[in-house]
């Protein structure tokens, strides 16, 4: 076989600015999604910051929220570009989380049920407040539906939910603060 055959089959995307060649990855015979992973992409994770920043200058909030760990880099990113804070529900519970608050949700890159679990150092710094939920992309929508879930038992207000893409059914995702769209791929 030669190396062209080799190669994973990929998408090209731009993102805030930037041209990506993302690899698809087969979630359920018959079906991929490309995968975006930012992790050590730094020039990316800045750009995306930016453009959302800018998107999101309207809305009122007090802080921002994401889940671990590939939209980590990006929270950061955007709370240094906003000057607000962020907090970070965590996947797996720690001794010294204390009291925490937590939400089952699923998978899509998995398929296994995921915990979404707010650290109890955190309740009281979200406790009221408005919040924007960052995400790399939004796919199902269910890694969404476990932060809003969690976010409710802290007694906090969604502002508004923001990504770098959806994918999928764009029109499900219209509300959504995003970059771009992907498609799902079907064989």
């Amino acid at each position: 076989m030669s190396t062209q055959e080799n190669r994973p089959e990929t998408y090209t995307v731009e993102i805030a600015g930037l041209k990506r060649d993302l690899r698809l990855f087969e979630v359920k015979p018959g079906l991929k999604i490309a995968i975006l992973n930012i992790l050590g992409d730094t020039e990316l994770v800045q750009a995306c910051a930016r453009e959302l920043a800018q998107k999101l200058k309207d809305t009122e909030y007090d802080l921002l929220v994401t889940a671990e760990a590939k939209s980590i880099p990006l929270a950061y990113a955007l709370s240094v570009e906003t000057k607000k804070p962020y907090v970070v529900l965590r996947k797996s519970y720690k001794p010294y989380m204390g009291e925490a608050l937590k939400a089952e949700t699923l998978s899509i890159t998995t398929g296994q049920p995921q915990t979404l679990i707010l650290d109890e150092k955190d309740v009281a710094s979200i406790k009221g407040k408005n919040v924007v939920i960052v995400d790399d992309v939004i796919s199902t929508g269910s890694t969404l539906q476990g932060m809003r879930m969690v976010l409710d038992k802290a007694r906090a207000t969604v502002a508004a939910q923001a990504a770098i893409l959806t994918e999928g059914d764009r029109a499900q995702w219209m509300h959504i603060i995003s970059l771009g769209h992907l498609p799902l791929f079907t064989e």
